[in-house]
């Protein structure tokens, strides 16, 4: 067995890790009758292990992120799906869950403790479903907001976006521009729930759900599963997604603050330092998008929008015109967001696309950014993590 190359500074094994596959079990706002979230996120990792060429017998690791699984957990999950396993976890951190299963999963190969890692996330979401997440998400919405007469986070975050307004300058036309290309990404996604053209008119005359928040801005509830495959880095020419750095951010402090910055303020630094490049040299960014203030707020503290742009001339010229690729699947604001799937769903994508597989909306990009961002406590997402992934053969 050769020997595996040491960082003397970590006194770590160092061992390259990429994913080689993507699957998504069909994203739908209607599930039908007696749809499971097991059956959903079993297909997605079927799909995902098709698409790495390799087969359930070669899994020995296995992480999942669900709302909905219970009360079934991990073990059972991959018992259904006859997995035989040396490493397994549940995340339950919502859209930051993928990047933390990722970091996880990276350090799990790097030790050996597994070979071939299938993560995976996704609920079955529908009506039913929805009401009770947004009902008992967690002992703070339980006690304080959902007493309140309002219907779940959009009123949280129709505070926060009026802030970001006011603080860079920005306006309905510009939250409107993201969504609308957003949008024009989607309609080259058979996997995306809305492919049909929005234009700028009509998000700006859709009806107010909470001011200034509008139909458009509000990620819609979908039912369905993303998953990834994982292996050490096989050298052999296989087109993969290679893992330069993982970083993540679970800082409670940040209830006490604005809501305009994310964790990703916190650990952006030092993930561009492990990955070895820069935010300028990014060629397609994947960030959790459950409000278009949300994208604004991610690509800000990543470093992608910097402190020298005017916000809404970025917004104008780099993602209104997709000069800078965000969100090539539509995003959740139009590919949807399949409960704990939200932060899979961008990995997957970026994923995809540096293994070339994107179909018609595939870009020509080296490098690509995922952010995750969620787990609201009182106010804002209390959860973030950030992932640096380079095209490779």
């Amino acid at each position: 067995m050769p020997s595996l190359p040491v960082d003397v500074l970590t006194e770590r094994i160092t061992v390259t890790v990429s994913i080689v596959g993507t699957g998504q079990s069909p994203y739908t706002r209607h599930p039908s009758a007696g749809t499971e979230t097991s059956s959903v996120i079993a297909r997605a990792v079927s799909n995902a292990l098709n698409d790495s060429g390799l087969g359930l017998s070669d899994v020995d690791g296995f992480a999942v992120s669900s709302f909905t699984l219970g009360p079934d957990h991990a073990i059972d999950l991959a018992w259904r799906m006859g997995l035989r396993l040396s490493w397994l976890m549940q995340d339950t951190n919502g859209g930051a869950s993928a990047g933390g299963m990722l970091q996880h999963a990276v350090r799990a190969i790097e030790a050996g403790d597994a070979n071939v890692i299938v993560l995976a996330a996704g609920d079955v979401m529908d009506q039913a479903a929805f009401s009770r997440l947004v009902a008992s998400y967690n002992k703070a919405t339980e006690d304080h907001l959902a007493p309140l007469p309002m219907n779940g986070p959009n009123a949280l975050f129709a505070m926060l976006t009026t802030r970001q307004m006011e603080k860079l300058g920005l306006s309905r036309e510009d939250y409107g521009r993201i969504a609308v290309a957003q949008r024009e990404w989607a309609a080259d996604n058979p996997g995306a729930v809305y492919r049909k053209p929005l234009s700028l008119d009509e998000y700006l005359d859709s009806p107010m759900v909470a001011t200034p928040l509008g139909r458009y801005d509000c990620v819609p509830p979908v039912t369905g599963a993303d998953a990834v495959v994982l292996i050490a880095d096989p050298g052999n020419g296989t087109p993969r997604a290679k893992v330069l750095s993982v970083r993540a951010s679970y800082n409670t402090d940040q209830q006490s603050g604005d809501g305009l910055v994310t964790g990703l303020r916190e650990c952006a630094p030092l993930g561009w330092e492990q990955s070895g490049i820069g935010p300028e040299d990014v060629g397609l960014a994947c960030v959790y998008d459950d409000y278009p203030a949300m994208v604004v707020a991610q690509l800000s503290d990543l470093g992608v929008l910097s402190d020298h742009d005017d916000p809404a001339t970025f917004i104008k010229a780099r993602l209104a015109t997709r000069l800078l690729p965000v969100n090539t699947s539509g995003g959740q604001l139009s590919a949807g967001q399949a409960g704990a799937a939200g932060g899979m769903h961008g990995l997957a994508e970026a994923a995809l696309q540096l293994m070339g597989r994107a179909g018609t909306r595939q870009v020509a990009a080296r490098h690509a950014v995922v952010s995750g961002y969620g787990m609201v406590l009182y106010r804002y997402g209390a959860c973030a993590t950030m992932s640096v992934l380079e095209a490779a053969q």
